[in-house]
């Protein structure tokens, strides 16, 4: 059994005293403030043997993943939205999933939005929470969007609404779909299927399809590669017909960065859909053109 016996211990001992009750309450208040990182269901890749009757259809949203934890706004990692407290008001005190978004087109302005600490609310006005899934409910996908439609009902809420849902019947009207989607400068399409129940991580029951453009532009500099790709190329910059200018980093070969499209040339990139500067999303080199 520990004894104190001499002046210095009986200091250290009432310090330790002292001090154990703070580092627990730091600790519960830290506990408290900073919410568990949701469990996320992830998507894969849309596959054509994938039968499209047994799918539920949504847009595919270019906006901010936002989840509703029942009391507070997260980011997908986790970390707290400051909504104003009438943004949020009336929702329903349970999970749920969704996407923060404002329009197509509009990527840029919902992420410095969302993601500012302090603001004066007004960037939130045209934002909505589009709901797509509630992850705590146990029910089958098909029940949880019956479940969804009566939140939405009951909250009333100008800024929480949920994607619409649709049912299709082949790959035809599938990629009808997608074509018309993508032509309003949309992303792609979400599948979700209509039996299955909500799992955290990457899932085969949720699919997502998106749809690349192909077009050219003119190489007018090189940028040179960091890290493994130091001494080659790591990126083009390029110029579309319309001026605008913008960098390609991604789809080269080892060989095409040692040896890349010269200046003055000509390439194809694919790209899903433009910002609203018209700047190309996720380019990717292709090839050079070929001249006739």
């Amino acid at each position: 059994m520990f004894q104190i016996t001499t002046p210095q211990q009986f200091f250290c001992f009432s310090f330790v005293l002292f001090l154990l009750p703070c580092a627990f309450a730091q600790q519960a208040t830290t506990s408290q403030l900073k919410p568990q990182k949701p469990q996320l269901q992830l998507a894969t890749k849309y596959h054509q043997g994938a039968a499209v009757e047994d799918y539920w259809v949504s847009e595919k949203l270019d906006g901010v993943r936002g989840y509703w934890n029942g009391q507070q706004l997260l980011t997908r990692n986790g970390n707290v939205l400051s909504p104003p407290s009438w943004f949020v008001a009336n929702w329903p005190k349970i999970a749920m999933g969704g996407e923060l978004w404002s329009g197509r087109g509009q990527f840029e302005q919902i992420s410095a939005c969302v993601r500012r600490k302090h603001s004066d609310g007004k960037c939130w006005k045209d934002l909505k929470l589009m709901i797509f899934d509630l992850p705590q409910q146990t029910d089958n996908f098909t029940r949880r969007i019956t479940t969804m439609k009566q939140l939405m009902q009951e909250s009333n809420s100008a800024h929480l609404t949920m994607i619409q849902q649709i049912k299709l019947t082949n790959n035809a009207d599938l990629y009808a779909l997608l074509d018309n989607v993508i032509h309003n400068n949309g992303e792609g399409l979400m599948l979700h299927l209509t039996s299955a129940h909500y799992q955290s991580g990457r899932s085969k029951n949720l699919l997502k399809l998106k749809k690349h453009q192909d077009a050219e532009a003119l190489v007018i500099a090189h940028m040179p590669g960091k890290g493994k790709y130091h001494g080659l190329l790591g990126a083009i910059k390029v110029q579309t017909p319309e001026g605008i200018i913008f960098k390609i980093g991604t789809g080269f070969s080892d060989q095409q960065r040692q040896y890349p499209p010269k200046v003055g040339s000509v390439i194809t990139y694919k790209y899903i859909g433009k910002t609203q500067r018209g700047v190309p999303r996720f380019a990717s080199f292709l090839r050079i053109k070929t001249q006739h």
